[in-house]
């Protein structure tokens, strides 16, 4: 399994003055590229390759390999959309390989236009032992001031165990978790974050004076950050749980779930900001290190389904926390009436782990 680790760079000004003019000429190539192959229509990496990769030396005083791994870097792009050109911030990030970037213990040798230079990083500890299975490239990326490498390492997945049990995990907006044993996670206090960083937001863009936007600058990120980490503190007990029990976790196939739901726009606003995807992809790789198995089963009426006696109804579902059946009165938290049904309905389909849509930052 592919993880990407995060390394943080501690330059010094001269050294950031450096790596920033690289980003600058590096990501000015990648535009002049860009600009040949959608007049020429070359998009394929070989063709653009053989159209710009001598003037681009020249011309900006790049290495050869830099400029090898910008064309990939255009010719990438380009198999996402060829509706129209594409451009590139002149921050944005360029990739390095072992050619022009060389690990130490706690520094990189890497490639700038004043030459090669030796700068220190920091990491976890995790992170550390983690970087002796690097392979392939390095994106040398600038983030609000701060310097980052971030690497890809192959890692040996543990044989998943054979699961004694399945543990069902319903996600949502009031409650972001709730497994077939009854632990939820609430969502009270992410909700009235984001509505709290809504309202800041609104307030300060209709203001619109130079502080307003400083402040608008200083802001954002944060609640992302803040909902990130705490996907990670879910995702992480619950595997730790799937793992001390035993048993196999199943998830909701919620592919598309934005676009079927019809809800009012306030509810909309919720949905569209709700990483439950990113929840997923969290609690799929830590069970893959762990070996508990992941499945994914079909949504459908596990909201609406008794779990008593298998009655679906539309009426079942009282309001968003109350479930009782129309036909045998059984009672129970909706959420976990619905967790136990997606727990069931794992225990039969064979325990396969969900390969990961992308590579999970660490």
């Amino acid at each position: 399994m592919k993880l990407t680790i995060g390394l943080k760079l501690k330059p010094t000004v001269e050294q950031t003055k450096y790596l920033l003019e690289t980003l600058h000429r590096a990501n000015a190539a990648a535009n002049e590229a860009s600009a040949v192959a959608w007049k020429e229509k070359a998009f394929g990496t070989f063709k653009l390759q053989s159209l710009v990769y001598r003037s681009l030396k020249e011309k900006y005083a790049l290495t050869a390999q830099i400029v090898v791994r910008l064309v990939a870097k255009v010719a990438d792009v380009y198999k996402l959309d060829r509706n129209a050109q594409r451009f590139f911030r002149k921050d944005g990030s360029i990739a390095y390989d072992d050619r022009i970037l060389r690990y130490g213990e706690d520094r990189v040798s890497i490639w700038t236009t004043a030459g090669r230079q030796s700068i220190p990083f920091v990491c976890g500890k995790r992170q550390k032992k983690l970087l002796e299975s690097r392979q392939g490239e390095s994106d040398l990326v600038y983030r609000r001031g701060k310097w980052f490498l971030f690497a890809t390492v192959e890692i040996v997945e543990p044989v998943a165990n054979d699961p004694e049990g399945f543990l069902g995990i319903d996600l949502g907006i009031s409650r972001i978790a709730t497994d077939s044993e009854g632990q939820s996670f609430s969502g009270a206090h992410l909700r009235n974050l984001r509505k709290r960083h809504r309202r800041l937001r609104k307030k300060l863009q209709s203001k619109g004076t130079k502080s307003a936007q400083r402040l608008l600058k200083k802001r954002s990120g944060k609640e992302r950050r803040f909902a990130t980490d705490l996907n990670h503190q879910i995702s992480k007990q619950i595997v730790l749980k799937a793992q001390r029990t035993k048993k196999a976790i199943v998830l909701e196939n919620l592919k598309g779930v934005r676009l079927r739901v019809r809800a009012s726009r306030k509810v909309r606003t919720e949905l569209y900001s709700w990483g439950f995807d990113q929840l997923r992809q969290f609690i799929d790789y830590k069970a893959r290190l762990a070996g508990v198995p992941v499945l994914t089963v079909d949504p459908r009426n596990t909201s609406r389904e008794c779990s008593q006696c298998g009655h679906i109804a539309k009426s079942n579902r009282r309001s968003q926390s109350q479930f009782k059946c129309r036909l045998c009165g059984h009672f129970r938290n909706a959420d976990i009436n619905a967790a136990i049904n997606i727990g069931s309905r794992g225990v039969v389909i064979r325990p396969n782990a969900v390969p990961l849509t992308a590579s999970p930052r660490l």
